[in-house]
């Protein structure tokens, strides 16, 4: 199961054509990376703790349909972990008629926020501090 939350397009975040500015489909995809985190039991302040946060490192988006203002989408989130000190983020943002308005795919890591370095296994480590790391695609440690 794809991890997702809903939001609502607001006035606000429209642009000169009447649709969801460009800048906000990142703002809602990273919306959807920190509760995924936050739901698997890693909220920001006990990653701090451990001296650790989530970066992005690439990140690419697709624009395929238009939003307006009063929209209802969900927008999904699932981390893709390999072997090495990266992890692909896939994203959709999805209609309520089931349509994708956009896919957003990416590359993630965990910054150790002392040495300044992406951490060696960035999986090992959420499934050490998650709750439920099985939202996070991995198992527990």
């Amino acid at each position: 199961m794809t991890y997702f939350v809903g939001v609502t397009v607001r006035g606000y975040e429209l642009d000169t054509q009447g649709h969801l500015n460009q800048a906000v489909y990142l703002q809602y995809a990273e919306h959807a990376r920190w509760e995924l985190l936050r739901e698997a039991g890693l909220p920001q302040e006990k990653l701090l703790d451990h001296g650790i946060g989530p970066v992005q490192l690439e990140v690419t988006v697709k624009y395929l349909r238009e939003l307006r203002g009063g929209e209802r989408v969900r927008v999904t989130c699932e981390l893709l972990h390999g072997a090495r000190k990266t992890f692909g983020i896939r994203q959709q943002i999805i209609k309520e008629d089931g349509a994708v308005a956009a896919e957003i795919t990416g590359v993630g890591g965990i910054l150790d926020l002392k040495a300044r370095r992406l951490i060696p296994d960035p999986a090992g480590r959420f499934a050490e501090l998650a709750e439920k790391p099985d939202l996070l695609g991995i198992a527990a440690a």
